[in-house]
């Protein structure tokens, strides 16, 4: 997720440099902004004279394939949200709920965007403060980031990253992300959370807790940052076990738990309502995962390809692994079982996407099914919490296996440098043991603080007839019409 240290190019320098001179003294040529050069908005200003900004806009070309790469896996970490999630999730509550969990799921497609703009990447890609626990304000309301027309060299500016794709792009992909992270959350309050308590749980987690644990794993600057030479506990997370699926785990257990049980868990019996609707969901999740993995390369180059082969067998392992263990213990295996062990699988791979090979991936897929399917049986049983729709089970237990074993089968045959158990370097299990115990703990405590506050101020949970009655017609006046 971090780009690399500028690569100077002297003789490229001299040679752009010598053109614009040229042409400078003929004033006949202007940049157009789809060909414009990427320049850091804070260097523009640095820049005492046009030479010194000539030959900064040098540094950096775009490359036009990294470009429509990133695009279209921008647009496939979006289609998981919807349809994909609200699909997914849709099909697992009752009937009467189904639009429900559906405009929470677009409703965060709209919210957090714009708090995203606002101030949510600067929190999370800005410069430290608080001692670094998380970004500042200088990229607020995406200052710096944005195109901008530079006089002196009479162009279009566009600021990019050292890859060779446009900041602004990055910023799109990453505020992905920040959508479908605390939309994973809302299966675990489901059937029962206020919509209003669930907005503004959304923003204000997002803000707080997501942002200071990007900041801390994905930021130059972050104290678990693996490219960060001065962190003392450098985490392997390359498309967010950590950063994505453990904060948001862990925060949909402690919601479930705040919130209470749904009337009549688990006395009555309530199955999903349209698997259908689950499976379609579950299998949108799987191609849309390929934009989440395989696009955290930020190019589309060998370390894409690579993201890209290990998240589909790991989530073909996870398969095999949950319809498996169904198999096995209670005779029968289920479509419901197959989707969720894909999930699982896709969930355990993603911080070891950037790091492992594909024989590795299927051993890390199979971990994430065999996991997952127990954490949400035996283990949701014994302890009696109500997850709605198993967000800890799978993306809390499932993600924190797959930073474990990022640890342990980590190659330098794809990351170029050793850092797994089976290269000989057992510290980097310490590393991911810290991550894994940061990420939970900002949750837990993040989480508990601010639904305790929302539960004084506004309420957390409908009232008990809103809630049978269901939050379809109660909360939007709506019912859902079934196709399949």
């Amino acid at each position: 997720m971090i780009t690399s240290a500028r690569k100077q190019n002297r003789l490229r320098v001299v040679r752009i440099a010598l053109c614009l001179f040229g042409l400078s003294f003929l004033s006949s040529v202007s940049v157009h902004a789809d060909e414009a050069p990427s320049l850091e908005s804070s260097e523009i200003a640095e820049a005492g004279d046009v030479a010194t900004v000539i030959a900064e806009v040098a540094v950096i070309e775009f490359n036009q394939a990294d470009i429509a790469w990133m695009m279209v896996a921008s647009a496939l970490v979006l289609m998981m949200v919807a349809p994909g999630l609200a699909l997914f999730y849709g099909g697992l509550v009752r009937k009467k709920n189904v639009l429900s969990v559906m405009m929470q799921c677009i409703s965060l497609m709209g919210v957090m965007s714009i708090v995203w703009v606002v101030c949510g990447y600067s929190f999370a890609f800005g410069g430290d403060i608080l001692g670094g626990f998380m970004g500042g304000f200088d990229h607020f309301m995406l200052a710096g980031v944005l195109p901008e027309y530079h006089e002196s060299l009479d162009a279009v500016v566009t600021p990019g990253t050292a890859g060779g794709i446009p900041t602004l792009l990055f910023v799109v992909f990453q505020g992905m992300f920040f959508i479908i992270t605390p939309a994973l959350i809302v299966g675990a309050f489901a059937e029962r959370m206020k919509f209003s308590a669930m907005i503004v749980y959304s923003v204000l987690w997002g803000l707080l807790v997501y942002c200071p644990i990007a900041h801390w794993v994905w930021s130059e600057a972050g104290w678990l940052c693996e490219a960060n030479p001065k962190a003392a506990f450098g985490a392997l997370d390359f498309a967010g076990g950590t950063v994505v699926h453990i904060s948001s785990g862990i925060s949909a257990l402690m919601c479930a738990l705040m919130v209470g049980r749904r009337a009549g868990f688990p006395k009555e019996p309530m199955p999903p309502h349209n698997l259908t609707y689950t499976f379609i969901g579950a299998t949108m999740l799987w191609v849309g995962w390929f934009g989440f993995n395989a696009g955290s390369a930020l190019a589309a180059d060998a370390l894409a390809v690579n993201a890209f082969a290990v998240t589909h067998f790991a989530a073909a392992a996870g398969v095999i692994a949950w319809a498996g263990m169904e198999w096995l213990i209670i005779k029968r295996p289920t479509i419901l079982g197959a989707c969720s062990g894909a999930v699982a699988g896709l969930v355990c791979i993603t911080p070891a996407s950037g790091s492992v090979s594909v024989p590795s991936a299927i051993l890390v897929g199979l971990a994430g099914g065999v996991a997952s399917y127990f954490a949400c049986t035996k283990l949701k049983n014994a302890f009696g919490y109500d997850d709605s729709l198993d967000v800890f089970g799978v993306h809390g237990v499932a993600g924190i296996t797959g930073a474990l074993l990022t640890g342990v089968f980590a190659t330098k045959n794809v990351t170029g440098g050793s850092h797994g158990l089976l290269e000989g370097n057992s510290s980097q299990m310490v590393n991911q043991i810290v991550s894994i115990a940061a990420s939970a703990g900002m949750a837990i405590v993040g989480s508990f603080v601010l639904l305790k506050i929302i539960d004084q101020v506004i309420g957390l949970r409908v009232e008990n007839a809103t809630e049978i009655r269901g939050l379809d017609q109660a909360e939007h006046g709506e019912e859902g019409y079934i196709f399949f």
